[in-house]
């Protein structure tokens, strides 16, 4: 259970998650960074191969990042085979200033609005960031704060505190 959600805006990636490691009945807060998940096997053991400008970011996503997660996730134990179908987990990637949705079944989406958010209280999220991207006065991260603290106020799977994290502009890649 979690709540993870990301704006892009300006060629950076702005993510932020909560702290709820929920089992059942059973809530703990966890120190580590749920910004980065999979068991930290995207954070440490992801090697992505280098995007070349003559390829088509959305395209490069499907053709060269998706198999090295899987890669990464059969490597690490954690794919696994549900009805001859792989599977992985759902997560939040940002690269070069651009947002997308890996889906359990490794399919990549990319939101017509320039933010996401996954987890059992995504729709919390997503409601607020709806009503504050235009909003000016707010900085990314206090949009994104504001939205988890909705998702804390009405989900059980959502707890302080938050964690931010951020792309450098038009490069670099932070996967949740």
């Amino acid at each position: 259970m979690t709540c993870i959600a990301a704006i892009a805006t300006g060629g950076v990636v702005h993510m932020m998650g909560d702290s709820a490691g929920v089992a059942g009945w059973d809530l703990s807060l966890r120190k580590d960074n749920k910004v980065f998940r999979m068991g930290q096997l995207l954070q440490y053991n992801l090697s992505v191969p280098e995007h070349h400008s003559d390829v088509d970011l959305f395209t490069y996503m499907v053709t060269a990042f998706i198999p090295a997660v899987r890669d990464c996730l059969k490597s690490g134990g954690y794919a696994r085979i549900e009805s001859n179908e792989e599977r992985g987990g759902c997560f939040l990637v940002g690269f070069k200033g651009r947002l997308f949705q890996i889906e359990s079944d490794f399919q990549v989406g990319e939101s017509l609005y320039p933010f996401d958010a996954v987890g059992c209280s995504a729709p919390y999220a997503l409601g607020a960031l709806s009503v504050l991207i235009d909003d000016e006065s707010k900085t990314p991260e206090q949009a994104l704060s504001f939205a988890l603290l909705r998702a804390e106020r009405f989900s059980a799977g959502v707890r302080r505190p938050f964690h931010y994290e951020k792309t450098e502009p038009f490069c670099g890649a932070r996967v949740s």
